[in-house]
């Protein structure tokens, strides 16, 4: 489908891309990998057209409909949630206008064995295969269900797009280019403002989608769930491999340490052979073996072993100086921003020592929450309390706002570097990949994950107690993050960390707090535990799904609570169901009436009368029709649902 031919990319004496090749095909779910800055995104804009590569070519078919999502991006204001994404359908709007255009025309002409009538039947079908082809579901339906599955509530849909932040924002944009329906996706970062339930909406989605896709992405479950095939990018060249993330890191692997066995064969035959010619180079005995020795090095195919970038980060964490044993506690908390509640009845407790995971729905308070802990926010009402000699080290979400551009590599950590640490500055920037000029560049030509790796490093010039990590891995490559989840395991004081990325959390906390419709729910376990159970939850709230489930020894206590729960959904469940039934009924009606409407147009047209418009009874069959398929779609999922009670 899109053929990438012998791409080079260059800037002044660096070559980025090095006469790279790969090809997309069609229904390809690529993984495109590789450490931060090495051309991920750059491949993304050479494919789109928005960047022009130094030499080479892309190719890509004409027709082929491409939708990108960049990591930043502009957002449109004036409209509302869901009026925005309807725009997504513009094109379609625009040829059912055509269809009407071209049904009035054919009504009013009488050539009727002329080409240009016959152009305009022609046309007329066209479009129509393409409309029940693209028009699967009614509009409005799919931008809502898209919305709320990216985490939306309904009620939000019609506020406008300006009240919302630019994670959000980037949200409606992806959802537009779901809903567009493109030929290909390139996805760069698309998981970085989303949280965990939606980004597993998302992998349902890119599962099931019938397209190409090409994703960058710095969390390997999704990328695993999703991908069929990966293209790693290192030192400018291309390593192509048909499995997901995990399977290519083993084959990786294998590939070369193959490499090098077979490059250390070939050198130790070179140099026994180089040895043998040096040998017997002056006798005259020797000379045919010395001849076709030479003659043997010089045909000889020499192994190359690929070079590999292993620069990565060595990150230790300070020792821990000893705290109380309650690190931050809560009680009866609500907060707020003026008259707007977050959260209310918050009852939070973090010992000393415990690795704790705030998560939940974006907008819900756990960045809010971390404010109230920095003591930037105060409570509306009840205790917020950090413990004896706590000593917090932050790490903010918004390092854009935190780190003054201006200022240099060397100089944000140096202007805050007191005592004999000051001495080992430039060994904490090397830890943290920052070496030799790279310490020179101010703050505003670093990349994400550049400035994601300073803003950790200045947490390695005091020795804190209590790390405070706001979506610490958002930029950072899966390398960087791997090796920062081992120095925090490792890492002796308490952590309280903000984070959507399943793979990180998972072994890393113990407990979860989850945020959500206002409220704070404690979780223990880790975040597999979590996840198991919350789909549980799911399925009797979302999906009105109740499943009984095989009684286990409980506390009584427990067994009261779960009755009661039990008695809740089944009284939800019989609600909804009788919902549900309504909806069939007045379907069933529905589609009876537009199946009686066709047969009297089908009665008229296999016998049309000298005063009957054929083209106005085609073009009102052809709306029943597509009516007809909308409400026969949604009786069906509807009648599919009512098997689950």
């Amino acid at each position: 489908m899109i053929s990438i031919n012998n791409l080079t990319v260059a800037y002044g004496g660096f070559t980025l891309l090095n006469e790279i090749n790969f090809h997309i095909s069609e229904n390809d779910k690529i993984g495109l990998v590789g450490k931060n800055g090495a051309g991920k995104s750059t491949v993304l804009k050479l494919i789109c057209g928005i960047q022009n590569p130094t030499s080479g070519k892309v190719a890509v078919p004409n027709g082929v409909k491409i939708g990108y999502l960049p990591q930043i991006m502009e957002h449109h204001k004036g409209r509302s949630v869901i009026d925005e994404a309807m725009t997504a359908f513009a094109d379609m709007f625009a040829e059912e206008a055509e269809l009407e255009r071209i049904t009035l025309e054919l009504a009013e002409r009488t050539d009727y064995e002329s080409q240009a009538y016959q152009d305009l039947i022609i046309r007329m079908n066209e479009i129509n295969d393409r409309l029940l082809y693209t028009r699967s579901d009614n509009p409005q339906v799919q931008a809502e269900r898209t919305l709320i599955g990216l985490g939306f509530k309904y009620e939000e849909l019609s506020r406008p797009t300006e009240t919302f932040s630019q994670g959000w924002n980037m949200r409606i944009e992806l959802a537009k280019i779901l809903l567009s329906k493109p030929d290909v996706l390139l996805l760069d970062e698309p998981t970085n403002h989303l949280d965990i339930e939606s980004i597993e909406w998302l992998e349902g989605y890119l599962k099931d989608y019938r397209g190409s896709l090409v994703l960058i992405s710095h969390d390997r479950k999704f990328l695993d769930n999703v991908t069929n095939r990966t293209v790693e990018i290192m030192l400018g060249r291309i390593h192509d491999y048909k499995v997901p993330y995990s399977k290519y890191l083993e084959l990786r692997k294998e590939r070369l340490e193959q490499q090098r066995a077979a490059f250390e064969n070939q050198q130790r035959m070179i140099e026994k052979t180089e040895e043998f010619i040096e040998k017997f180079r002056y006798k005259p005995t020797k000379s045919n073996q010395v001849q076709s020795r030479v003659k043997q090095l010089e045909k000889l195919e020499r192994i190359e072993v690929d070079l590999e970038d292993k620069s990565s980060l060595s990150v230790k964490f300070p020792p821990a100086p000893r705290s109380g044993d309650i690190a931050y506690k809560s009680v009866d908390m609500k907060v707020g921003y003026g008259a707007k509640v977050v959260f209310e009845d918050a009852q939070i407790e973090v010992r000393r020592g415990e690795k704790v995971a705030l998560v939940g729905r974006n907008g819900e308070g756990k960045t809010t929450l971390m404010r109230v802990i920095m003591r930037e926010l105060d409570p509306m009402d009840g205790e917020s309390k950090v413990g004896y000699n706590v000593n917090i080290g932050y790490y903010a979400q918004n390092q854009e706002d935190i780190l003054d551009k201006e200022d240099t590599v060397f100089g944000t950590l140096d202007r805050i570097a007191v005592g004999d640490i000051r001495l080992k500055l430039r060994d904490i920037l090397g830890a943290f990949l920052f070496k030799g000029e790279d310490i020179d560049k101010k703050v505003a030509v670093l990349s994400g994950g550049e400035r994601a790796r300073l803003a950790m490093a200045k947490l390695m010039l005091r020795p804190y107690n209590l790390l405070a990590l706001d979506e610490p891995t958002n930029h950072m490559d899966i390398r960087s993050k791997d090796i920062l989840k081992q120095a925090l395991k490792a890492y002796d004081g308490t952590l309280i960390i903000v984070s959507h990325d399943r793979d990180f959390l998972d072994g890393l906390v113990d407990k979860l707090y989850e945020f959500r419709d206002g409220k704070v729910k404690e979780h223990l376990g880790g975040v597999q535990d979590f996840l198991e159970r919350r789909k549980l939850e799911n399925l009797s709230e979302l999906e009105r799904h109740y499943k009984p489930v095989e009684e286990k020894p409980i506390e009584v206590v427990q067994k009261k609570e779960e009755a009661k729960q039990e008695y809740q959904a089944k009284k939800y469940v019989s609600k909804e169901e009788k919902k549900i039934r309504n909806r069939i009924s007045f379907l069933e009606k529905g589609i009876e009436e537009i199946e009686s409407k066709m047969k009297d147009i089908e009665s008229v047209l296999s016998n049309p009368g000298p005063g009957d418009d054929v083209m106005e009874l085609t073009r009102a069959y052809l709306e029943n029709k597509r009516e007809l398929d909308f409400k026969m779609a949604e009786w069906e999922k509807l009648n599919e649902s009512l098997e689950e009670f």
